[in-house]
């Protein structure tokens, strides 16, 4: 074994013990990977949203097309010119073709939109536990939700770390909030 490997085992054992110690840092790392996993569920249920219209836009404007070359299956065949009529038939065989795929490439997006919102779900679900267990361990501990410390003091702001800063949490839950009520109207 190397050195590094050592200390890196030291550090990870140290830092065990520390969370061991303190499991309300623990339950907000856990909380922060929460927030993230759900940033992400929504950012994905917002991109298969987007992914879904442009895949219904392109199957109506597909249907027109196919609608026209039709009529004119219709009408070459009517008129007698069997060789339009068949390369006609021909085409929109091809549209029908190519819009399967397009019906099939929306539903996955649909499929993957239902997918999104249930891991959405588990993962609120998820966070409310962890919530309340945090509050639960810190009000076993009795101390306050909110840390006091430094208000009359310089803050060295390359030291937050975005895992720990309750200000950075603050406001993704609110970015989250604001981008779930977005997507909300939207629905």
């Amino acid at each position: 074994m190397s050195i590094f490997d050592d200390f890196s085992r030291f550090l990870e054992t140290r830092l065990e013990e520390f969370l061991k110690n303190n499991p309300h840092l623990e339950l907000q790392a856990l909380l922060e990977q929460l927030r993230e996993q759900e940033q992400e569920a929504l950012k994905l249920i917002i991109e298969k949203e987007g992914q879904k219209k442009r895949l219904e836009t392109d199957i109506l404007s597909l249907a027109e097309e196919i609608q026209s070359w039709h009529q004119r299956v219709a009408k070459a065949q009517a008129a007698g010119r069997l060789d339009l009529a068949q390369r006609a038939q021909e085409r929109e065989a091809a549209l029908l073709r190519q819009g399967n795929q397009l019906w099939g490439q929306m539903e996955g997006a649909k499929q993957q939109i239902a997918n999104g919102k249930t891991l959405l779900t588990q993962i609120r679900q998820r966070k409310e536990e962890i919530q309340t267990k945090a509050r639960q361990a810190q009000a076993a501990q009795g101390k306050p939700n909110y840390d006091t410390k430094g208000w009359n003091q310089t803050i060295n702001y390359s030291v937050y770390n975005k895992a720990t800063d309750p200000l950075e949490a603050e406001f993704q839950r609110w970015e989250l909030d604001d981008e779930l009520d977005q997507l909300k109207r939207d629905l």
